[in-house]
């Protein structure tokens, strides 16, 4: 089971494509309205994947040497009816998900 936290910007019953998973999202974790440095230096050390829809991340915050894994989703909105059918992908990603990487879903 891994710790995984989900972006402000994804509706909440996305983690329940998660099952097997402790999945909270960034307002529920006490993050809301952090910016993404801030967000990701208050994620270290208690969580093991960040999930998000911010496609730019990873060109706008230095990710390298995290310890969590961020899986982004590329979705034609951030509307669960436009998520769900990515869930099988998004599960193996997060299983999948290493420390200091970024995993696209689907992948490119």
């Amino acid at each position: 089971m891994k710790r995984v936290i989900l972006d402000e910007c994804l509706p909440r019953r996305l983690g329940r494509l998660l099952p097997g998973h402790e999945v909270v999202t960034v307002p529920q974790a006490g993050f809301s309205g952090l910016t993404n440095g801030k967000l990701i230096a208050a994620m270290r050390g208690r969580f093991d994947v960040f999930v998000t829809i911010d496609g730019n991340l990873q060109y706008q915050q230095n990710l390298t040497g995290l310890d969590f894994g961020v899986v982004v989703i590329h979705a034609l909105s951030n509307r669960f009816p436009d998520l769900e059918p990515l869930g099988e992908a998004l599960r193996k990603a997060v299983d999948l998900a290493v420390a200091g990487t970024v995993t696209r879903v689907p992948s490119a």
